[in-house]
Parts: structure tokens; sequence; C-alpha cells
């Protein structure tokens, strides 16, 4: 069993703290949790934005991957004052953002749409609305990730940063006191490399959360220990649990989209994303003939099968009624 009796987490502390997923840390290993958020998010002004030349009514649906985002994209439309259509639409990355919507717009199933939790689960979801054009209000990050899968499955869409993260002044903490901090972004990384820029040597235990986060700590050149979400961890408590119990890591879990995988064959008949089947290909048009007359044969079997059956079935319930 490793031995971590303290941890800093780059994150707000959770308004209670015995609903959330650090209480088995803390009953069961008798670990000290420390909550500190490692940066500030600013919304970038007006005139800057303009600059852009990025206009909100000219999209008819928006793209929410965090409460953040909600929070900027209300307010640079208040600000901007651009009223937002009654017939714009809402694609959210998760329930909790989605009712999270709640607190600026009425809710409606018809308006607000959202995924399971990852940002290729929300691609699945937009498949179904190709004929919208997006708006992506985010940080000005590198978002390579999400801007990766929206290109892939060819969106029309328009990446508007309205704000920005930067890094906190972590010089009141010795990172020394800890035995492991927990990351969960890039920026957190960024912060952790600016306040402590040894942080490659010394041996303290990094865990993170998500691909995103574990790409940054890689080109920084610092190691990484414990990987979250994984099939085992879907959490960043869990995947700290598990490395205290001493227990082999499993993969991360990497989410694709669905609608974007390659479907397999079925009797021989390739499918395009969404199940949609491809018509084959036939040079002879004499072997074309033949199989087409072979289909209406047999779909005349099933329907006279079918038609019998129903008879039989009639004339068992007519007999019954005597």
């Amino acid at each position: 069993m490793a031995k971590i009796k303290k941890i800093l987490i780059s994150q707000p502390e959770p308004a209670d703290i015995e609903k959330s997923p650090y209480k088995a840390l803390i009953n069961d290993f008798n670990v000290k949790l420390t909550f500190y958020k490692f940066f500030t998010v600013e919304g970038i002004s007006v005139s800057e934005f303009r600059k852009s030349r990025i206009h909100i009514r000219e999209h008819s649906a928006i793209i929410l991957n965090s409460k953040n985002s909600v929070d900027h994209f209300f307010r640079m439309a208040k600000e901007l004052r651009e009223p937002i259509p009654e017939t714009m639409k809402y694609f959210c990355t998760s329930e909790a953002i989605a009712f999270y919507l709640q607190n600026y717009i009425q809710y409606r199933k018809r308006k607000i749409f959202f995924g399971k939790q990852f940002f290729a689960d929300l691609i699945d979801v937009m498949s179904k609305h190709r004929d919208e054009t997006y708006l992506f209000p985010c940080s000005d990050e590198k978002q390579t990730e999400y801007i990766k899968l929206l290109d892939k499955a060819k969106f029309k869409y328009t990446k508007a940063p309205m704000y920005r993260s930067v890094p906190r002044d972590l010089s009141h903490i010795n990172l020394e006191d800890y035995d492991a901090v927990a990351l969960f972004s890039p920026i957190g990384v960024r912060s952790l490399i600016q306040n402590f820029p040894n942080v490659a040597e010394s041996n303290i235990i990094i865990a993170a959360f998500g691909l995103s986060t574990h790409a940054a700590l890689k080109e920084a050149g610092i190691p990484l220990t414990i990987k979250a979400p994984t099939p085992s961890a879907p959490s960043m408590a869990m995947a700290i649990e598990n490395y205290i119990l001493g227990k082999p890591q499993d993969d991360v879990i990497v989410v694709k989209p669905t609608s974007l995988k390659v479907q397999p064959r079925v009797h021989g008949v390739k499918t395009l994303p969404g199940g949609k089947k491809v018509k084959p290909v036939i040079a002879n048009k004499e072997k074309y003939k033949q199989r087409l007359e072979q289909k209406k044969a047999e779909a005349a079997e099933r329907r006279a099968a079918r038609k019998a059956e129903r008879e039989q079935k009639e004339r068992e319930q007519a007999e019954a009624k005597k």
C-alpha cells in the first residue's frame, strides 16, 4: 500500500465534502486534502471580441462544454447587446451543464441537447443536427482535442474565444509539504510549472485527469504517476484510491464518437456512420437483374407466410368463440 497522506487538489473545495468522491480518501485512508484552484478565469473584453468579427446571430446553435462557457457566452451577448433568438439551440457536454443553463434561459427539451459526459458523446448528439451552424464559446487555449473532433465530423462551426485562464500565484504553497498533486487541465499544468519550475525533479506524485492534461505533462517532461479516467477509476478520487491500495492501473478511457467510427460489414454490405447501407455496385447487369428478381421472390414468400399466419390466427379465434 502506497503512502500518501497529504494531497494538493488543484480545484475549489466541493460545497459538501461529505457528498463528494473524496470522502472515502479522508475517512478510509486518513488522507488530508488541500483544495486550491491553480488559475482564475477572466472574460475577454467586448472590444477584443469584436476584432474576431464573430456574430452570434449568424449561428443557429451553441456548443457549451463548461459552466465557464455558459457564463461568458451570455455575458458577451449582453455586453454586445446582441439578443439571442428564441430559436437558438444549445448542445451541452453533460446534463449538469444543460441544467446550469436554467440560470439564463427557460429549459426546453426542443432547444437543449446534451451528451453523457465526454465531448465525443456530444458529437454523436450533434450528428443528428448537421444543418445547424454552431458557435463554440471557449477559452483562448488551443482546445486541440475538441477542434479535432469537430473538424473530423465536418460540422459548420465557429470557434469563439470569450474568456482566458490565467495562472494564479502559488508562492504561499510549499509543494514539499505534499505527497501528491492532482491536476485537471493544461492550464493547471502551466500554472504548476510557472510557480514551481523544478517540479519535474521533485519526488512529488503527479495525478492527472484527461488526455489533454496528460499531453501537457508529457510535453513539459513531468512524470505522470496516476492517470484518470479509467474503467476502474472514472474519477480522480477513485484513481488515487486505487494507487494507495496498490492496484494496477488500467488504460485511460478514450471515447470516440460512434457516428465517426467505420461500421462493420453486415452480410457483405458496407455501412456508413449512422448505419446507412452503401448500395453495392455490380458491373454485370445480368447478375444484378437476377439478384433483384431473387430479392422480389424472397419478399413475396415472406408476405405470403405472414398472410397465412394471420389467417390461421383468425380461424383459431373464430373457433374459440364458437
